[in-house]
């Protein structure tokens, strides 16, 4: 269950017209603040993000599932599922199951989240992207630092 200051600002984004991925990227950070602080861990940097988003979708934000072929299908199927789940108002997952998700994260390891990993982690998914895909993106990050 995502805490209430995190779908607090994930609504406060989309309000103010934010796209849905800055949204979910709320709770991204909050999963990555969860395996730091040693709630549990995660096996890899990449399955902190999936579940931040995972998160997200079921908290109602509108962020589409994968499309076909640019994810794995058992991923996208998750996606979609969490997405519906999400748009119909889901309500809060089971105790029962949440607890077993939360025993065994536990015993994953902490370091998926350091500076290093996720710093990787950034930049393979960057090279994924293509030259006018990564141009557009340091662009439009450029716009949203300060005036030095």
């Amino acid at each position: 269950m995502p805490a209430k200051t995190t779908v607090r600002r994930a609504k406060k984004d989309l309000r103010e017209g934010k796209s849905p991925t800055t949204a979910a990227g709320e709770f991204v950070h909050e999963e990555i603040e969860h395996v730091r602080r040693g709630k549990h861990g995660a096996r890899s940097p990449q399955q902190a993000i999936a579940i931040g988003l995972s998160k997200a979708r079921r908290s109602g934000v509108p962020l589409p599932p994968p499309a076909p072929g640019k994810a794995n299908e058992r991923t996208r199927k998750s996606a979609e599922r969490a997405y519906r789940k999400g748009q119909a108002g889901a309500k809060k997952p089971a105790r029962k199951y949440s607890r077993i998700r939360e025993e065994v994260l536990k015993r994953e390891p902490r370091s998926t989240a350091s500076r290093k990993a996720l710093s990787q982690q950034a930049r393979t998914a960057a090279r994924r992207r293509r030259p006018a895909g990564r141009a557009q993106s340091a662009r439009r990050a450029a716009r949203t630092r300060r005036a030095a």
